[in-house]
């Protein structure tokens, strides 16, 4: 009988048995064991700390090899913190293109983000050349109106800007830095009112506008050694400074502007027109809370034991915000609305933000809880009474509660408000309201007239209903998706079937 030979297959197991890993070795435990101690989460870590290290060394160690005076470390502590803080304010133009992006319909996504990311290229521009010194030139040398000297940050001397030599000072660099954060927000407020149907050129040049010469004219008044300042008006973050005048530009560009096509029936109701995407808005809504760590605690331009004071009084007062404006838009509407509590959140952050510093964590909480209630009844007020149309409440939010914010501080004031019984105060803050007022809305019209006299501020009709993605940018921010649209019955691109509907049947 013949041998029969039998060819098995064998098993993949058996297969790696033959064929050892080298991390199978024995003397490789103890690695991996060690290696499993260290997360990527840690790892990270190291070349953060790293740079830590070599900053704190640096600074430690002066350059004749003597260690620094008690001075020296403080000054450099004070760059650091000034340095994060500007961190944390330029990402705040992530949130507020974000939750303008939510707010408003698909169809104009991507002109809103245009605007929110240029905007504050253009006021980094339009600072550096002669914002920052109309608001501070001149070093405070008496002048109570205007600043004036140090063009283009070409100055070194820091008397120039009115700061003291490093290191009782700020460098100039970290100062112009943190500054031009701020303006920068007073622009982006004014992208919001006027979303949807401004023209991209025209809003680009009324940025460079407010930045460089309105804003910086008015932050003189405040923060620059002016008038103000010098009767006694108190702003410590901008509720008036930064807030207050993006929110009167936004106020008469979206009354110029007019609404927008479908807003108002024709015996003058107003339509509801929804935003597209409220998981965008709501994480804008967040990255801003995070940011207003770097808008309020930073603005006491040193690190110092009154930062977490700061912090604790602005974040109670966003917090109050959003609850109690949470609360009211369910009472007077029935139903807890979102973009209420987003505004909520907002609007006591706005609120908090010019006397944060001065008064007790109850009176941030009641400052908070109050700006809650205003911008829930300010929003229906601009839409229904005064027939503004906002698209996601800008001046609500800034305006409204930021020269509620501005009256706080003559009322809550731990040293001098009205609470302790001094009235000086509340008057100063009333005037600085007024003044700051006056000023912008008149250098707004002027210019917002001009532009629609010379260049024509409204896009055309047929570009508001198609969608300016398409008219100003020629593309659109969501290519490929199924829009709410094409389901329901082939309207513009990017419109909500309601009020196309109704905008088409005009």
């Amino acid at each position: 009988m013949s041998k029969v030979t039998v060819t098995t297959k064998k098993a993949p197991n058996q297969i790696r048995r033959q064929a050892p890993n080298l991390s199978d070795a024995p003397y490789m435990e103890p690695i991996k064991t060690i290696a499993r101690l260290f997360n990527p989460y840690w790892l990270a870590c190291i070349p953060l700390t790293a740079i830590i290290v070599i900053i704190w060394n640096t600074a430690a160690v002066a350059q004749d090899g003597e260690a620094p005076t008690l001075e020296e470390l403080q000054g450099t502590l004070n760059t650091i913190w000034i340095l994060i803080a500007s961190i944390l304010v330029i990402f705040m133009n992530a949130g507020f293109g974000m939750l303008e992006t939510g707010f408003c319909r698909q169809k104009n996504a991507v002109n809103i983000l245009a605007k929110n990311l240029i905007v504050f290229a253009l006021a980094t521009i339009a600072y550096w050349a002669i914002g920052f010194s109309l608001m501070f030139g001149g070093g405070g040398d008496g002048n109570p109106f205007i600043g004036l000297g140090g063009w283009f940050l070409t100055s070194e001397d820091p008397a120039t800007y009115g700061l003291a030599p490093f290191p009782a000072g700020l460098p100039i660099s970290v100062f112009f830095l943190f500054q031009v954060a701020f303006a920068g927000t007073a622009a982006t407020i004014v992208s919001g009112a006027v979303a949807e149907r401004i023209k991209f050129t025209d809003f680009l040049i009324f940025s460079v506008f407010i930045v460089g010469i309105s804003y910086s004219i008015t932050g003189h008044w405040i923060w620059g050694g002016g008038w103000l300042a010098d009767m006694g008006f108190k702003d410590f973050a901008g509720s008036t400074a930064v807030h207050s005048v993006g929110g009167w530009a936004a106020l008469v560009g979206a009354a110029i502007l007019g609404p927008r096509y479908g807003k108002y029936d024709q015996d003058g109701r107003a339509n509801a027109i929804p935003g597209h995407n409220m998981s965008i808005a709501t994480l804008g809504c967040l990255i801003l809370w995070i940011g207003w760590f770097g808008f309020n605690p930073g603005s006491a331009l040193v690190a110092s034991k009154d930062i977490p004071y700061i912090a604790v009084t602005t974040n109670l007062a966003g917090a109050a915000g959003g609850i109690v404006a949470t609360f009211t838009a369910w009472f007077k509407d029935g139903k807890p609305d979102l973009s209420m509590i987003i505004n909520g959140i907002l609007a006591g952050l706005v609120g908090v933000t010019a006397s944060c510093d001065g008064v007790s964590y109850f009176s941030a909480v009641i400052i908070g809880a109050i700006a809650g209630v205003l911008v829930v009844f300010a929003v229906g007020f601009f839409d229904t009474v005064l027939k503004i149309d906002d698209p996601v409440g800008a001046t609500s939010v800034h305006l409204v509660c930021g020269v509620w914010g501005t009256l706080a501080v003559g009322i809550f004031n731990k040293d001098a408000g009205l609470i302790t019984g001094q009235f000086q105060l509340l008057i100063n803050q009333i005037i600085g309201i007024v003044a700051v007022a006056a000023f912008t809305l008149a250098l707004s019209t002027a210019v917002w007239l001009a532009l629609k006299a010379t260049l024509g501020l409204r896009v055309t009709q047929h570009e508001e209903i198609e969608g300016l993605d398409i008219g100003e940018h020629g593309m659109e921010a969501y290519h490929g998706f199924v829009k709410e649209s094409d389901v329901v019955g082939g309207l513009s691109a990017g419109g909500f079937s309601g009020v196309d509907n109704m905008v088409h049947n005009e």
